[in-house]
């Protein structure tokens, strides 16, 4: 009961932002604990755009675990929710909220229930990284709530590991290492923070949402095939990651665009190779996301150095990176090769940060119509484009608490 008698509620609010591999994850050597079979590099991407928003809140009348998604209650049965929830409270402290001066005692935690209510700014199961997002987000603002400190450096990343592989990247901002680890209980196998966002501040990131539907093939069981089926994703995981990850943190200590883009465009494309030399195989990215990468190799070849980098994570959305100072010709080339569909209105079609519209000087449908055609550009197709809508974006910070 509260100070004055009354039943009393006692919630933590936070934000935590979607991560892009580039070099990718794929294949656990643990299901349970998800260990992976190689490490991974991602870049976090700007919250504003990209992220989750949860509010968890405690109070002695909630009789069970309860999770709202996006304004629909999802079960909590499952063993991803079941194993973060309990590792969280494992850890749970004597908490003294600020707000109410309600105390809540280690031994409370273990019979007060949680309502959890988390919401996505972007589409969820299309292939951005929205259960890392998810998990990361619920993680971490428990951890707030319960007044969780980590006994061992990456400790709350093990936890969120456990809900998405991914959401222990989505914790830290900017650059950010999975180590794989070696121990079998998973302890080592933590997320590193590489580089802060604001190291590499000219990099700009566009993704072209080329489906918001849910992908037919779950990242989790694409995965358990591709263990089972593939001997490329062993090699891979083996004999190519590691000499990429020493190489792309290089890349990444000396701000070298050329080489981030080299490696990620290859990783990419070695990570769809994995999925086909799957059985049967995964088609992920469709003929829309062959066109854009096709857009991106016909620049970097005529300009003779790269100009921009894709990469592809389980689905048909593209994600490329561009240095600022190009951001605007890239922005160019997608407009003109997938041009709004009809009807849609360029604020709605062009999302997140307006600078790379702002620096292309467009700000209304008309100038579209009027842009030319780059020179390794195919004439345009007069029919419309073939993309749901851009977000327009960049390196981010990791989860925060909501003020």
């Amino acid at each position: 009961m509260g100070t004055d008698g009354s039943a009393w509620i006692v919630s933590r609010t936070a934000r935590a932002p979607s991560n892009i591999a580039v070099i990718k994850y794929w294949g656990k050597r643990d299901e349970d604990l998800i260990l992976p079979l190689n490490s991974s590099i991602s870049v976090t991407l700007d919250p504003n755009d990209l992220s989750a928003t949860t509010t968890v809140s405690t109070s002695p009348d909630f009789d069970a675990d309860r999770l709202w998604l996006n304004d629909k209650e999802v079960s909590l049965s499952s063993h991803r929710y079941v194993s973060c929830l309990k590792e969280l409270r494992d850890r749970a402290t004597d908490v003294k909220d600020e707000k109410t001066g309600i105390v809540i005692t280690k031994e409370d935690w273990k019979h007060l229930k949680l309502h959890i209510v988390s919401k996505n700014n972007f589409p969820t199961a299309a292939g951005l990284a929205s259960s890392a997002a998810g998990f990361a987000c619920l993680v971490f603002t428990v951890a707030e709530l319960m007044g969780i400190k980590e006994s061992f450096p990456g400790e709350l990343s093990t936890i969120a590991r456990r809900g998405s592989g991914s959401a222990c990247r989505s914790l830290h901002g900017g650059f950010v290492k999975w180590e794989m680890g070696k121990r079998a209980d998973g302890k080592d196998s933590i997320a590193v923070p590489l580089a802060e966002h604001h190291e590499w501040d000219d990099l700009r990131i566009v993704i072209c949402v080329v489906s918001s539907r849910q992908k037919e093939v779950s990242s989790t069981s694409g995965m358990q095939e591709s263990v089972q089926t593939s001997p490329l994703l062993h090699y891979r995981a083996k004999e190519v990651v590691p000499k990429r990850i020493t190489e792309m943190e290089e890349a990444l200590s000396k701000r070298d665009f050329s080489s981030f883009a080299k490696l990620t465009c290859a990783d990419s494309n070695q990570f769809h190779a994995t999925c086909l030399d799957t059985s049967p195989p995964i088609f992920y990215m469709n003929d829309t996301s062959r066109r854009i990468i096709g857009l991106v190799e016909r620049w970097n070849k005529s300009e003779g150095s790269p100009q921009a980098a894709y990469t592809f994570d389980a689905g048909p959305n593209a994600v490329i990176f561009v240095p600022q100072k190009s951001g605007g010709a890239l922005l160019h080339r997608l407009l003109y090769e997938f041009p709004p569909p009809e009807g849609m209105n360029l604020s709605s079609y062009v999302v997140g940060s307006t600078e790379l519209l702002e620096a292309l000087g467009i700000d209304k449908l008309e100038d579209i119509r009027s842009l030319e055609r780059p020179i390794e550009s195919p004439k345009r197709d007069e029919g419309h484009g073939e993309l749901a809508y851009l977000i327009c974006t960049r390196p981010g910070n990791g989860a925060s608490l909501c003020e």
